[in-house]
C-alpha cells in the first residue's frame, strides 16, 4: 500500500540515500539539509511502510518551485512519481497556489513526458545550466498553472 505524508527532520537520512542512487549529479547533504522549514512543502512517498520517493517544494505566496523529486531506482517506472506530483498538485491547489515551477534536464525526457502528461508547459530554457560527464547540458525551466 501507499501512502504520501510530510517529509519529516527524522525522514532526512533515508531521503539523501535514495537522492543519492537517483540522480547522477545529487544534491549536497548540506543542501539537502538547508531545503526544509516553513517555507517548503516537502513531501514523501511510502511502499509497504518504505520511503520509495519524495518531493522537495518551496512555496512562496502564490507560487511554488518543485526544486528535488526522486524516487528510488527500485520503485521507478510504476506510476509512483505521478501519484506524488499528482498530490503534491492537489495540495498546492488547495492552498490556493496559482503556479508550480520547476527545472529538468533537457536529457531527461521520461521526467520532461510526465510533467507535460500533467500539464506542465515549457516557459523558458537555461543554456548549459547542469553539469554532465561531458561538460554542460540546457535546464528547461516549466510552469504549470493551478486552480
Amino acid at each position: 500500500m501507499n501512502t504520501i505524508s510530510s517529509l519529516k527532520p527524522n525522514d532526512l537520512t533515508a531521503a539523501y540515500a535514495i537522492e543519492q542512487r537517483s540522480h547522477a549529479f545529487p544534491w549536497s547533504e548540506k543542501t539537502f539539509a538547508s531545503n526544509q522549514g516553513d517555507r517548503y512543502f516537502n513531501l514523501r512517498l511510502d511502499v509497504d511502510g518504505e520511503m520509495a520517493a519524495f518531493a522537495v517544494t518551496q512555496v512562496v505566496l502564490d507560487e511554488a518551485t518543485l526544486f528535488n523529486i526522486a524516487v528510488d531506482p527500485a520503485y521507478q517506472r510504476k506510476g509512483l512519481g505521478r501519484q506524488l506530483l499528482e498530490h503534491l498538485i492537489s495540495e498546492l491547489e488547495a492552498r490556493d497556489v496559482l503556479t508550480l515551477w520547476l527545472e529538468v534536464r533537457a536529457s531527461n525526457t521520461p521526467a520532461i513526458a510526465l510533467y507535460e502528461s500533467l500539464g506542465f508547459n515549457e516557459a523558458t530554457i537555461r543554456r548549459n545550466y547542469y553539469p554532465t560527464k561531458e561538460g554542460r547540458e540546457d535546464a528547461i525551466i516549466m510552469a504549470l498553472p493551478l486552480g
